[in-house]
């Protein structure tokens, strides 16, 4: 295996599990990797994957021990590729944010156009994901998290603490007595909620220990589409402070944050690229805005 994109082709598709997967990440089509990797495998005289039901492949011992190769070749590019940029002087050229749908819908993007008024030629590239992307493979310049990086070849800061309680329409509560002063009173109304196979999410897994099932009239796997439903005046929703309180048509239907809801918001990069004059400026620019509305996101500030 003398050629570079041989070993890329077998991380991606080890990594992915899938041919269609793979062929989306590699940016070729599904019987190009087909193709290429059956050639490989001819030519090797080994198999590399092993071909299971539902179109699921899965290494071989000779399989792995490629994947492991190709990946310790991929750090070591991904290095120089930092450590290259990490001397970029340059703002201009793109630098690319990851951030929640929630973030980016609320808060986010008029910061955003400051960014842009402030440094032109930076062309910003927003992935909104709710998984974590890689900063350490460039799937992303800059992170805007909910939690506290843990790994240690990232550099960042935080800007706020996060607070959390029930929303509802003005129209809603005044047809209910008001807003509640505590969770324990949450039991007569209507809420809306998380999809019940959505685990691993704060604010879902804590409606699933405090909230009977049958309480959900509406459920979405989306926190901005919950919020669109709550102002309509289907039920009561579980949202950031950030979010609720800065939405017209939405008020507080409990009148404190939640404690044990109590999260984060980071702003994250690799250190490799904390000299980058992009990152720098983002970090400057959006980073002091964000902190700016400190209050907000913590929940002690009504708009």
């Amino acid at each position: 295996m003398e050629d570079w994109n041989e070993f890329r082709l077998v991380l991606a598709v080890a990594r992915a599990g899938s041919l269609t997967t793979a062929a989306g990440q590699l940016g070729i089509d599904h019987s190009t990797v087909f193709r290429r990797l059956n050639g490989l495998e001819q030519r090797l005289a080994v198999r590399v994957f092993e071909r299971l039901p539902g179109g699921i492949y899965q290494l071989t011992p000779a399989g792995e021990r490629m994947a492991a190769a190709a990946e310790r070749m991929e750090d070591e590019a991904l290095a120089l590729a930092r450590d290259i940029a990490g001397a970029d002087g340059r703002l201009s050229g793109r630098l690319r944010v990851t951030s929640s749908e929630t973030l980016a819908y609320s808060r986010l993007t008029k910061h955003l156009a400051e960014f842009r008024a402030v440094h032109p030629g930076i062309v910003v590239e927003l992935a909104i994901e709710n998984r974590v992307l890689s900063l350490s493979r460039r799937e992303a310049d800059v992170a805007l998290r909910p939690i506290r990086p843990k790994e240690g070849d990232l550099w960042g800061r935080k800007l706020a603490g996060v607070a959390w309680t029930f929303f509802a329409s003005p129209a809603y509560l005044d047809a209910r007595d008001g807003p509640i002063r505590e969770t324990s009173a949450l039991g007569p109304h209507a809420l809306i909620g998380w999809e019940e196979t959505a685990g691993g999410i704060m604010a879902a897994d804590w409606l699933d220990r405090n909230v009977s099932a049958e309480r959900f009239v509406y459920r979405t796997n989306s926190l901005v589409n919950q919020s669109v439903a709550a102002r309509a005046g289907i039920g009561l929703a579980l949202l950031p402070c950030y979010l609720g309180d800065g939405e017209p048509g939405l008020v507080r239907a409990l009148t404190e944050p939640i404690e044990e809801l109590a999260g984060e918001l980071w702003i994250v990069t690799h250190s490799d690229l904390k000299g980058t004059a992009r990152v720098r400026a983002f970090f400057d620019v959006v980073g002091e805005g964000l902190v700016r509305e400190r209050e907000l996101f913590e929940g002690r500030r009504h708009l």
